[in-house]
């Protein structure tokens, strides 16, 4: 490894995009040579956007590249754990965003390959890195709320994803709720126990024809003794709505949604001020950042990845918990998903 840390991009979709040009741009210690795509056009289209000055439309020929130290998978839900298998057989190291794959048994495996090989592995929870929740979670380790009672998520997109990307997305609980799984237990510090689900389609009949639901609560039962309680919505008119509350012994600590600016004009009859960020990668440009740098950090000086690929597991199994209780009506205990 050179003075820079060398990575491979696989996918150059959006979010392969935004990684792109945060590690071109805005982070230090690292240099993307390569951008891959199965779709030639999109690398290509990156690569000249950022001025990666390699481009590949075979994800796994990049892999092997001994010019290359590290992959961040950007790809295809369904490719991931195909290429972290790859990667670790070819002593990459390796950032995935989520999830690993929508099968227990593909995640496991992709672990056992990670394991085996030694690598690092970080799955892109990037909430986690988002300086609102990192504060409500030190909080509530310093013990400033006392201990932890009851613990609030809400999550509501502004609009609904396209019919198409909902047929293939695993389902609200393991693709929408998968991110405020992971933050349930990144602030309550405990894994959860049982869980009990319930959903509706409110939103648009078509997702329900889908075989999907776009509104759903759930709580949650942890092991320390914390109740949990999620709701999440595919749409909300007024923005990204994005909220924790922690409720403990001796107070309470909750969060904000960000917001273009922080001013309200105060009138004779009303108060105003500006709607919610109206997207994911305006509300979390500043964690996603944070995530990758931490990423090359952690590779540079031999760390521990702060989101392990069990952080990348977790969540998967809580959704598919979930996913049985909204369609057996009853709580579903952890133990119960192999």
């Amino acid at each position: 490894m050179g003075t820079k840390l060398r990575v491979a991009v696989l996918g150059a979709g959006r979010i392969g995009r935004l990684h792109i040009g945060h590690l071109s741009q805005r982070i230090p210690g690292v240099v993307v040579t390569v951008v891959a795509d199965v779709i030639a056009a999109a690398a290509e289209k990156c690569a000249a956007d950022f001025s990666i000055p390699s481009v590949s439309n075979d994800p796994l020929r990049v892999i092997s590249d001994p010019n290359v130290d590290a992959v961040i998978i950007c790809s295809s839900t369904d490719t991931h754990a195909d290429l972290i298998i790859a990667a670790a057989k070819a002593k990459k190291q390796i950032f995935c965003e989520k999830p690993i794959a929508l099968g227990l048994d593909r995640i496991d495996a992709a672990l056992d390959a990670v394991d085996k090989a030694g690598v690092k592995l970080q799955i892109g929870f990037n909430r986690r890195f988002d300086s609102n929740y990192r504060r409500v979670h030190d909080l509530i380790r310093e013990g400033a709320i006392g201990d932890l009672h009851i613990l609030k998520i809400t999550s509501r997109d502004p609009s609904p994803p396209p019919i198409e990307y909902v047929k293939v997305s695993g389902g609200l609980f393991l693709d929408m709720m998968i991110h405020d799984f992971d933050m349930a237990r990144y602030l309550t510090g405990s894994e959860v126990e049982e869980v009990y689900a319930v959903g509706a389609v409110r939103v648009d009949p078509a997702i329900g024809k889908a075989g999907d639901i776009d509104t759903a609560a759930v709580t949650l039962k942890f092991a320390n003794g914390v109740i949990g309680t999620i709701d999440n919505s595919r749409k909300a008119v007024y923005g990204y709505d994005q909220r924790v509350e922690a409720f403990g012994s001796r107070g309470m600590a909750d969060t904000a949604n960000r917001r273009p600016n922080e001013v309200r004009i105060y009138g004779g009859t009303e108060v105003k001020e500006d709607l919610p960020l109206n997207f994911f990668v305006e509300r979390y440009t500043e964690s996603y950042i944070r995530e990758l740098t931490e990423f090359v950090e952690c590779v540079t000086a031999n760390r521990t990845p702060p989101v392990t690929g069990l952080d990348g597991r977790m969540p998967v199994a809580i959704g598919y918990a979930a996913k049985r209780s909204y369609e057996e009506h009853r709580p579903v205990a952890l133990a119960e998903i192999r």
